[in-house]
């Protein structure tokens, strides 16, 4: 049996810069320098692919502790 693709990656910060991960995934697709370029990797590894990225401040809506929708 196939393995289901799962279009969604979560971007999210590292000492080294920001890491493009797949659910449930060990280790990142890519690591990229800004959260920006990160974002635009995922899409470009899969433009389906629904992007969740981890707050690093707080603001109004939401702690560092969440994740934001783009």
């Amino acid at each position: 049996m196939a393995k289901k693709i799962q279009h969604k990656f979560f971007i999210e910060p590292r000492p080294s810069g920001f890491a493009v991960l797949r659910p449930g995934a060990k280790r990142a697709s890519a690591i990229e320098p800004t959260q920006k370029a990160a974002e635009k990797r995922a899409l470009e590894i899969d433009p389906e692919a629904g992007l969740d990225v981890s707050r690093v401040r707080r603001t109004g809506k939401g702690g560092p502790d969440q994740w934001r929708r783009k």
